[in-house]
Protein backbone atom coordinates (compact mmCIF):
# COMPACT_ATOMS: atom_id res chain seq x y z
CA UNK A 1 0.00 0.00 0.00
CA UNK A 2 1.28 3.30 -1.17
CA UNK A 3 1.88 5.89 1.25
CA UNK A 4 0.75 9.33 1.60
CA UNK A 5 3.38 12.15 2.49
CA UNK A 6 1.49 15.47 4.44
CA UNK A 7 4.63 17.02 5.80
CA UNK A 8 7.98 16.12 6.07
CA UNK A 9 7.97 14.20 8.98
CA UNK A 10 3.91 12.78 8.52
CA UNK A 11 2.91 9.95 6.37
CA UNK A 12 -0.42 8.06 6.28
CA UNK A 13 -1.20 4.90 4.52
CA UNK A 14 -3.30 5.79 1.35
CA UNK A 15 -6.37 3.73 2.99
CA UNK A 16 -7.50 5.27 6.41
CA UNK A 17 -9.44 2.32 9.01
CA UNK A 18 -12.31 4.35 10.11
CA UNK A 19 -13.60 3.57 13.71
CA UNK A 20 -16.62 6.03 13.76
CA UNK A 21 -18.65 2.37 14.26
CA UNK A 22 -15.85 0.56 16.46
CA UNK A 23 -18.50 0.38 19.21
CA UNK A 24 -20.86 -1.84 16.51
CA UNK A 25 -18.85 -4.23 15.79
CA UNK A 26 -18.91 -5.88 18.87
CA UNK A 27 -14.95 -7.18 18.51
CA UNK A 28 -13.30 -8.56 22.09
CA UNK A 29 -10.29 -6.65 22.52
CA UNK A 30 -7.69 -8.98 21.27
CA UNK A 31 -10.03 -9.78 18.35
CA UNK A 32 -9.44 -5.88 17.57
CA UNK A 33 -6.10 -6.34 18.02
CA UNK A 34 -5.95 -9.22 15.39
CA UNK A 35 -7.89 -7.07 12.98
CA UNK A 36 -5.66 -4.27 13.43
CA UNK A 37 -2.73 -6.74 13.08
CA UNK A 38 -4.19 -7.90 9.56
CA UNK A 39 -4.93 -4.48 8.56
CA UNK A 40 -0.79 -3.47 9.02
CA UNK A 41 0.06 -6.13 6.83
CA UNK A 42 -2.18 -4.70 4.54
CA UNK A 43 -0.24 -1.70 4.83
CA UNK A 44 -3.46 0.00 6.10
CA UNK A 45 -1.34 2.12 9.44
CA UNK A 46 -3.86 5.27 9.51
CA UNK A 47 -6.43 4.84 12.30
CA UNK A 48 -9.53 7.50 12.69
CA UNK A 49 -10.89 8.42 15.54
CA UNK A 50 -12.95 11.00 17.28
CA UNK A 51 -13.60 11.93 21.28
CA UNK A 52 -17.50 11.28 20.12
CA UNK A 53 -17.15 8.33 18.43
CA UNK A 54 -19.40 5.53 19.73
CA UNK A 55 -21.03 8.26 22.48
CA UNK A 56 -17.37 8.73 23.59
CA UNK A 57 -16.63 4.92 24.06
CA UNK A 58 -14.57 3.92 20.40
CA UNK A 59 -11.20 5.51 21.61
CA UNK A 60 -11.25 3.48 24.82
CA UNK A 61 -12.23 0.37 23.22
CA UNK A 62 -9.51 0.66 20.54
CA UNK A 63 -6.92 1.71 23.62
CA UNK A 64 -7.62 -1.56 25.20
CA UNK A 65 -6.82 -3.51 22.19
CA UNK A 66 -3.47 -1.62 21.66
CA UNK A 67 -2.85 -2.29 25.98
CA UNK A 68 -2.61 -6.03 24.91
CA UNK A 69 0.60 -5.26 22.23
CA UNK A 70 1.84 -1.74 23.19
CA UNK A 71 4.42 -2.26 20.26
CA UNK A 72 1.17 -1.90 17.63
CA UNK A 73 1.62 1.96 18.45
CA UNK A 74 4.76 2.18 16.61
CA UNK A 75 3.59 0.79 13.46
CA UNK A 76 0.28 3.11 12.97
CA UNK A 77 -0.71 6.95 13.20
CA UNK A 78 -3.57 7.86 14.76
CA UNK A 79 -5.86 10.68 13.69
CA UNK A 80 -8.19 12.16 16.20
CA UNK A 81 -10.78 15.03 16.76
CA UNK A 82 -12.59 17.32 19.00
CA UNK A 83 -14.79 19.84 18.89
CA UNK A 84 -18.21 18.54 19.64
CA UNK A 85 -19.43 18.51 22.60
CA UNK A 86 -22.77 15.93 22.39
CA UNK A 87 -25.83 15.58 24.54
CA UNK A 88 -25.23 12.70 26.34
CA UNK A 89 -25.65 10.18 29.18
CA UNK A 90 -22.06 10.72 30.22
CA UNK A 91 -22.16 14.62 30.60
CA UNK A 92 -25.76 14.96 32.11
CA UNK A 93 -25.22 18.36 32.72
CA UNK A 94 -25.19 19.41 29.13
CA UNK A 95 -28.61 20.28 27.76
CA UNK A 96 -27.84 20.87 23.79
CA UNK A 97 -25.72 19.47 21.92
CA UNK A 98 -22.90 22.63 20.89
CA UNK A 99 -19.51 23.31 19.53
CA UNK A 100 -16.67 23.95 21.72
CA UNK A 101 -12.72 25.15 20.37
CA UNK A 102 -11.95 27.26 23.46
CA UNK A 103 -8.53 26.47 24.60
CA UNK A 104 -9.72 24.61 28.27
CA UNK A 105 -11.87 22.04 25.81
CA UNK A 106 -9.15 20.99 23.20
CA UNK A 107 -6.32 20.84 25.99
CA UNK A 108 -9.23 18.73 28.24
CA UNK A 109 -10.60 16.71 25.00
CA UNK A 110 -6.90 15.57 23.87
CA UNK A 111 -6.11 14.54 27.35
CA UNK A 112 -9.25 12.87 27.67
CA UNK A 113 -7.94 11.27 24.37
CA UNK A 114 -4.89 10.16 25.23
CA UNK A 115 -6.22 8.50 28.50
CA UNK A 116 -8.60 6.28 26.28
CA UNK A 117 -6.06 5.54 23.83
CA UNK A 118 -3.36 4.53 26.20
CA UNK A 119 -0.72 6.56 24.23
CA UNK A 120 2.10 9.36 24.93
CA UNK A 121 0.79 10.77 21.73
CA UNK A 122 -1.77 11.72 19.16
CA UNK A 123 0.02 11.94 15.60
CA UNK A 124 -2.84 14.18 14.15
CA UNK A 125 -5.86 16.12 15.94
CA UNK A 126 -8.63 17.35 13.74
CA UNK A 127 -11.25 20.20 14.70
CA UNK A 128 -14.09 18.20 13.95
CA UNK A 129 -16.91 20.79 12.27
CA UNK A 130 -16.43 24.93 12.07
CA UNK A 131 -18.41 26.42 14.55
CA UNK A 132 -20.53 29.64 14.25
CA UNK A 133 -18.73 30.78 17.44
CA UNK A 134 -15.20 30.38 16.78
CA UNK A 135 -11.76 31.81 18.33
CA UNK A 136 -8.79 30.99 16.22
CA UNK A 137 -6.29 32.75 18.90
CA UNK A 138 -7.61 30.10 21.56
CA UNK A 139 -7.29 27.53 19.37
CA UNK A 140 -3.61 28.69 18.17
CA UNK A 141 -3.00 28.87 21.87
CA UNK A 142 -4.19 24.99 22.50
CA UNK A 143 -1.87 24.13 18.99
CA UNK A 144 0.66 25.74 20.15
CA UNK A 145 0.89 24.13 23.84
CA UNK A 146 -0.02 20.81 22.62
CA UNK A 147 2.65 20.11 20.38
CA UNK A 148 5.43 22.12 22.55
CA UNK A 149 4.68 19.03 25.03
CA UNK A 150 4.73 16.54 22.11
CA UNK A 151 1.36 15.69 22.78
CA UNK A 152 0.35 16.18 19.77
CA UNK A 153 2.73 16.04 16.77
CA UNK A 154 0.33 17.70 13.56
CA UNK A 155 -2.92 19.55 13.52
CA UNK A 156 -6.03 19.44 10.59
CA UNK A 157 -9.80 20.22 10.33
CA UNK A 158 -12.67 18.60 9.57
CA UNK A 159 -15.49 19.64 7.27
CA UNK A 160 -13.80 23.31 6.72
CA UNK A 161 -14.26 25.24 3.49
CA UNK A 162 -11.45 27.28 2.34
CA UNK A 163 -12.18 30.07 3.65
CA UNK A 164 -12.26 29.05 7.33
CA UNK A 165 -8.59 27.09 6.65
CA UNK A 166 -7.34 30.27 5.35
CA UNK A 167 -8.54 32.21 8.25
CA UNK A 168 -7.56 29.43 11.31
CA UNK A 169 -3.99 29.47 9.16
CA UNK A 170 -3.59 32.81 9.60
CA UNK A 171 -3.10 32.74 12.97
CA UNK A 172 -1.37 28.90 13.72
CA UNK A 173 2.75 28.94 13.52
CA UNK A 174 1.79 25.47 11.57
CA UNK A 175 -0.14 24.94 8.62
CA UNK A 176 -3.02 22.88 8.78
CA UNK A 177 -1.83 19.72 7.15
CA UNK A 178 -5.18 18.07 6.12
CA UNK A 179 -8.83 18.92 5.99
CA UNK A 180 -11.39 15.44 6.37
CA UNK A 181 -14.65 16.07 4.16
CA UNK A 182 -17.21 13.77 3.12
CA UNK A 183 -16.20 13.37 -0.66
CA UNK A 184 -18.05 10.20 -2.64
CA UNK A 185 -19.12 9.82 -6.36
CA UNK A 186 -22.69 11.07 -4.61
CA UNK A 187 -21.35 13.69 -2.59
CA UNK A 188 -19.83 16.15 -5.29
CA UNK A 189 -20.14 19.45 -2.47
CA UNK A 190 -16.09 19.77 -2.55
CA UNK A 191 -16.13 20.06 -6.16
CA UNK A 192 -18.42 22.81 -6.38
CA UNK A 193 -17.67 25.14 -3.05
CA UNK A 194 -13.50 25.43 -3.77
CA UNK A 195 -12.00 22.74 -1.65
CA UNK A 196 -10.89 20.89 -4.56
CA UNK A 197 -8.95 23.99 -6.24
CA UNK A 198 -7.97 24.91 -2.30
CA UNK A 199 -6.57 21.64 -2.06
CA UNK A 200 -4.28 21.04 -5.46
CA UNK A 201 -3.82 25.12 -4.74
CA UNK A 202 -1.81 24.36 -1.19
CA UNK A 203 -0.87 20.94 -1.85
CA UNK A 204 -3.13 19.59 0.63
CA UNK A 205 -4.61 15.94 0.71
CA UNK A 206 -7.67 15.45 1.88
CA UNK A 207 -9.16 12.70 3.66
CA UNK A 208 -12.31 11.32 2.24
CA UNK A 209 -15.12 10.05 4.76
CA UNK A 210 -18.42 7.91 3.87
CA UNK A 211 -16.93 7.22 0.85
CA UNK A 212 -19.09 4.82 -0.19
CA UNK A 213 -22.24 7.75 0.70
CA UNK A 214 -23.12 4.99 3.85
CA UNK A 215 -23.60 2.38 1.58
CA UNK A 216 -26.32 4.23 -0.71
CA UNK A 217 -23.89 3.45 -3.79
CA UNK A 218 -23.83 -0.47 -3.38
CA UNK A 219 -27.50 -0.31 -2.44
CA UNK A 220 -29.04 2.24 -4.11
CA UNK A 221 -31.71 3.97 -2.08
CA UNK A 222 -32.94 7.04 -4.64
CA UNK A 223 -32.61 7.97 -8.17
CA UNK A 224 -29.60 9.42 -8.15
CA UNK A 225 -27.84 6.63 -6.09
CA UNK A 226 -29.38 4.13 -8.90
CA UNK A 227 -27.70 6.02 -11.43
CA UNK A 228 -24.22 6.34 -10.02
CA UNK A 229 -24.68 2.45 -9.12
CA UNK A 230 -25.54 1.98 -13.11
CA UNK A 231 -22.87 4.11 -14.12
CA UNK A 232 -20.33 2.25 -11.68
CA UNK A 233 -21.10 -1.78 -12.93
CA UNK A 234 -20.64 -0.31 -16.27
CA UNK A 235 -17.00 0.64 -15.30
CA UNK A 236 -16.19 -2.18 -13.36
CA UNK A 237 -17.60 -4.53 -16.55
CA UNK A 238 -15.55 -2.75 -18.69
CA UNK A 239 -12.22 -3.03 -16.24
CA UNK A 240 -13.43 -6.90 -15.49
CA UNK A 241 -13.73 -5.51 -11.52
CA UNK A 242 -16.31 -7.90 -9.58
CA UNK A 243 -16.47 -4.83 -7.07
CA UNK A 244 -18.22 -1.31 -7.54
CA UNK A 245 -16.72 -0.32 -3.98
CA UNK A 246 -13.04 -0.64 -5.68
CA UNK A 247 -14.05 0.94 -8.20
CA UNK A 248 -15.66 3.96 -5.96
CA UNK A 249 -11.90 3.71 -4.56
CA UNK A 250 -10.52 3.90 -7.62
CA UNK A 251 -12.63 7.01 -8.50
CA UNK A 252 -11.68 8.68 -5.22
CA UNK A 253 -8.00 7.52 -5.89
CA UNK A 254 -7.34 8.84 -9.47
CA UNK A 255 -8.32 12.30 -8.71
CA UNK A 256 -4.99 14.84 -8.32
CA UNK A 257 -6.28 15.78 -5.51
CA UNK A 258 -4.79 12.41 -3.81
CA UNK A 259 -7.47 11.92 -1.92
CA UNK A 260 -7.34 9.14 1.04
CA UNK A 261 -10.22 7.18 1.51
CA UNK A 262 -11.61 6.50 5.00
CA UNK A 263 -13.07 3.21 5.19
CA UNK A 264 -15.15 2.36 7.97
CA UNK A 265 -15.34 -1.68 8.12
CA UNK A 266 -14.69 -3.84 11.15
CA UNK A 267 -13.96 -6.91 8.37
CA UNK A 268 -10.72 -7.26 6.57
CA UNK A 269 -12.33 -8.37 3.31
CA UNK A 270 -13.38 -4.76 3.10
CA UNK A 271 -10.55 -3.65 3.92
CA UNK A 272 -8.47 -6.11 1.27
CA UNK A 273 -11.18 -4.64 -1.30
CA UNK A 274 -10.08 -0.67 -0.92
CA UNK A 275 -6.35 -1.93 -1.12
CA UNK A 276 -6.99 -3.46 -4.21
CA UNK A 277 -8.83 -0.40 -5.50
CA UNK A 278 -5.28 1.16 -5.75
CA UNK A 279 -3.85 -1.25 -8.75
CA UNK A 280 -7.01 -0.49 -10.85
CA UNK A 281 -6.14 1.72 -13.83
CA UNK A 282 -9.51 3.72 -14.93
CA UNK A 283 -9.36 5.77 -17.78
CA UNK A 284 -11.00 9.64 -17.38
CA UNK A 285 -13.72 8.87 -19.54
CA UNK A 286 -14.38 6.14 -16.98
CA UNK A 287 -13.83 8.61 -14.48
CA UNK A 288 -16.35 10.82 -16.24
CA UNK A 289 -18.77 8.94 -16.75
CA UNK A 290 -18.87 8.22 -13.38
CA UNK A 291 -19.03 12.28 -12.44
CA UNK A 292 -21.50 12.71 -14.91
CA UNK A 293 -23.78 10.35 -13.49
CA UNK A 294 -23.93 11.75 -10.35
CA UNK A 295 -24.40 15.16 -11.63
CA UNK A 296 -26.90 13.66 -13.85
CA UNK A 297 -26.29 16.06 -16.97
CA UNK A 298 -23.13 15.98 -19.13
CA UNK A 299 -20.15 18.62 -19.05
CA UNK A 300 -21.12 21.54 -20.63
Amino acid sequence: MHRIKLTADLELSRIVHGHWRLASWNLPAQELLNLTRQAIELGITTIDHADIYGDYSCEKLFGDALRLDPGIRNQIEIVTKCGIKLKSGRYPERQIKTYDYSFEHIISSVENSLENLGTDHIDLLLLHRPAPFFDPEAVAKAFSVLKSQGKVLHFGVSNFNPMQSDMLNAYLDDKLVTNQVEISPYCLDHFDNGNMDYFLKERIKPMAWSPLAGGRLINPQDEKSGKIASALWEVANALQVDSTDKIIYSWLMKHPATILPIVGSGRIDRLRLAVEAANIEMTLEQWYKIYNASTGRDLP
